[in-house]
């Protein structure tokens, strides 16, 4: 079979692949993205959902328009407003098929081929496997402990001038957990608008803070109309419901919004009622603040384990929130190839080549989740970490 130019390059998922060994209830999983089933409100959505089949079935399960249920749209537009000082009268807020459509719509609507996608260096890998579909260049930027090196993306911004977007996970970044400092934010935004790019802020993570003071977002200070701003419900609520949204400039909104309906039409409507009516009924940060509280222990926990647990050589980054740990082994160490000898151990990690710009990278570096796996998992895994590591060595 003769695939096209855009899929025919593009590997899957190498957390996706990863899933497919995690049937097996004894391997200890560091690898997935997945918020602990525990926050799920699922006895709540239960009510909500009965009510909704029995008083409003039509609505539930009919076509509905692009942009959004026009009330969970007011919703989020307006929370977005006075918690985060997210949207001006000149932006437009549309709900999305989660985040991931956010990444895959900017760069459908913006880029062409050849054009060059500036990310961090590492990424998230959805988002790179998107960019890769528009058969855009990506040149990578690297990371320091407080978000992406600035004086290199203005190199990278010289000599590209077919430099389009600026993608970033600014807070509780994917794969490392790093945040970018206030400067650097303010740093990449003039950057942005001396070089005309348009930055794609993702935000996914941000609000689950567990410790430090928050930072604000990018598009916080966008007076210019060059950010795009991507939301999920998928940490906070559910990512089964594939529930996000996106504020932008309503010029690129608009253009999003045809990208969608040849795309998928509309996002799932019942789910849009669903989580329209669970913000009409629940107080939604109490249900945050109880999830950040998990995340803390479970963090601290991973945190604890792999000083204890792994060998001197090893670092590892201390996020103040989100659901990820980067690590990075001995030099010696080719990740690839250890993750697979992990799985034989009964434990499951993401190589750091997967959130590389070019896949095909060496790297020593692995990326550790602690949503998901229990405390007594965590303390086991970390176990057979470091003693793997030992064994490398």
């Amino acid at each position: 079979m003769v695939f096209s130019d855009r899929i025919s390059g593009v590997q899957p998922s190498a957390i996706r692949e990863i899933f497919k060994v995690l049937g097996d209830p004894s391997i200890i999983s560091f690898a997935g993205g997945n918020p602990d089933p525990s926050t799920f409100p699922a006895d709540k959505m239960a009510v909500i959902a009965a009510e909704l089949f029995e008083k409003q079935p039509s609505a539930a399960l009919q076509y509905s328009v692009t942009e959004g249920y026009p009330a969970l749209r007011e919703k989020i537009a307006a929370r977005l407003k006075t918690k985060f000082n997210i949207g001006t009268e000149n932006d437009s807020l549309l709900v999305l098929t989660g985040g991931q459509q956010g990444i895959d719509l900017t760069c459908k609507v913006l880029c062409n081929e050849d054009d060059v996608v500036i990310c961090e260096e590492p990424s998230f890998i959805g988002a790179l496997n998107a960019f890769r579909t528009y058969k855009t260049r990506l040149r990578g930027v690297p990371m320091d402990d407080d978000g992406m090196n600035t004086d290199a993306l203005e190199e990278v911004l010289k000599s590209e001038p077919r430099a389009k977007l600026i993608y970033t996970i600014p807070t509780f970044q994917n794969p490392m957990g790093v945040t970018m400092s206030l400067e650097k934010r303010k740093k990449v935004y003039e950057l942005a608008k001396k070089y005309g790019v348009v930055i794609l802020e993702d935000n996914p993570y941000g609000e689950l803070r567990f410790a430090g003071e928050d930072i604000p977002s990018i598009k916080s200070f966008d007076t210019d109309g060059i950010v795009v701003y991507c939301g999920s419900f998928s940490k906070i609520l559910s990512p089964g419901m594939r529930m996000g949204f996106v504020s932008a400039p309503a010029e690129i909104a608009a253009k999003m919004t045809v990208g969608k309906q040849v795309t998928d039409v509309h996002s799932n409507i019942f789910f849009q009622m669903l989580v329209n009516r669970f913000l009409e009924e629940y107080d939604l940060d109490e249900h945050i603040a109880k999830i950040r509280v998990l995340y803390k222990e479970k963090c601290e926990a991973m945190l604890s384990c792999l000083e204890k647990h792994l060998p001197e050589g090893c670092t590892f980054t201390h996020p103040q929130g989100g659901l990820f740990i980067w690590c990075k082994l001995p030099e010696s160490i080719d990740a690839n190839v250890f993750s697979k000898e992990l799985v034989k151990e009964k434990l499951a990690v993401v190589p750091g080549s997967a959130f590389l710009t070019d896949e095909k990278t060496q790297t020593s570096c692995i990326r550790l989740n602690y949503s998901m796996p229990t405390i007594e998992q965590i303390e086991k895994g970390t176990e057979i970490l470091g003693r793997c590591i030992r064994e490398k060595m």
